[in-house]
């Protein structure tokens, strides 16, 4: 008897954790367009991971019986290939995972300095907060595509260099987001509790204002990893991110751009994935604000 009273109290007590997060999951799923979205990403993602291994040529395959010429598309190669004799839909599925890949560790990066910069400026406030807040306005008012541009000239584009300069260029935002909310929370009540008692200001920050503060950062964190993959797929359409013959979505698009009055069909299917990608992110991340921070 006494177990089972025991048991039934363990229920009761972890139905109220459980319930705010059905109901965030429950708030996420009417949102149509996000859920939309999140089916596009999940698909995008297992086409770029699985597409590879299945797919019957490499991404540098070339057939030089066609080489001079895009062909158009047909049974062997359903989005034609390129003036290399490559296939179009191989390059394009590899190219979707640097392109992908990139975007969402570029935006983990951001995250992880604009929300370390964030937390420490908004919990310490005083010298430390207007330092690290001139250093981010600083590196706001800096032009980003000239910046990068020089960067990519200075050094040989690659993907791990591509991913430091896109995540150390857009974490700014989530440092100012990440203070605001640090501002408010670090006078609520249960982080003055948590003072009395002795925590130090890193236990502060890491056990007791961050976790009410993630719902922010993750709709943040989303819309980074759009930013990512525009500022990827712009500089490598410019010639400035990674280089060919490694394949992304921007210079895939670069490549197809001389060829777009006789052979479109190079050009259409990046631009679109790369638009509709971006899209799908933003209206996850809409959802994601409106699921974890319920308007009226």
């Amino acid at each position: 008897m006494v177990d089972l009273t025991a048991q039934t109290l363990e229920l009761e007590t972890a139905e109220p954790s459980r319930r705010p997060l059905r109901q965030m999951a429950a708030r996420f799923m009417r949102h149509r367009l996000a859920v939309a979205g999140l089916i596009v990403l999940v698909l995008m993602a297992v086409i770029v991971i699985v597409g590879p291994w299945v797919m019957p040529y490499e991404y540098d395959e070339q057939d030089f019986t066609i080489l001079g010429l895009p062909t158009a598309p047909s049974a062997a190669h359903w989005l034609g290939t390129d003036e290399l004799g490559r296939d179009a839909l191989t390059r394009l599925i590899h190219g979707g995972r640097v392109s992908l890949g990139v975007g969402l560790i570029g935006a983990i990066i951001s995250t992880i300095v604009g929300t370390a910069i964030g937390a420490i400026a908004g919990f310490y406030r005083g010298a430390v907060d207007t330092l690290l807040m001139r250093f981010t306005d600083v590196m706001l008012s800096i032009p980003t595509l000239p910046l990068v541009l020089l960067l990519s000239t200075l050094f040989r584009p690659s993907p791990a260099l591509l991913i430091v300069i896109v995540g150390g260029l857009i974490w700014m935002g989530t440092a100012r987001l990440v203070r605001s909310q640090f501002l408010a929370l670090r006078e609520r009540e249960y982080v003055e509790a948590a003072r009395a008692l002795g925590a130090t200001g890193p236990r502060l920050i890491l056990r007791h204002i961050l976790p009410n503060a993630l719902g922010p950062i993750t709709v943040a964190a989303t819309l980074a990893v759009g930013s990512s993959i525009m500022m990827e797929s712009g500089l490598s359409f410019l010639g400035f991110g990674i280089l060919p013959p490694v394949p992304t979505w921007g210079n895939i698009l670069n490549s197809a751009s001389g060829w777009l009055s006789i052979a479109p069909w190079l050009a259409i299917p990046p631009g679109l994935c790369i638009f509709f990608t971006v899209l799908a992110v933003n209206f996850v991340g809409e959802g994601l604000r409106d699921a974890m921070e319920p308007r009226g």
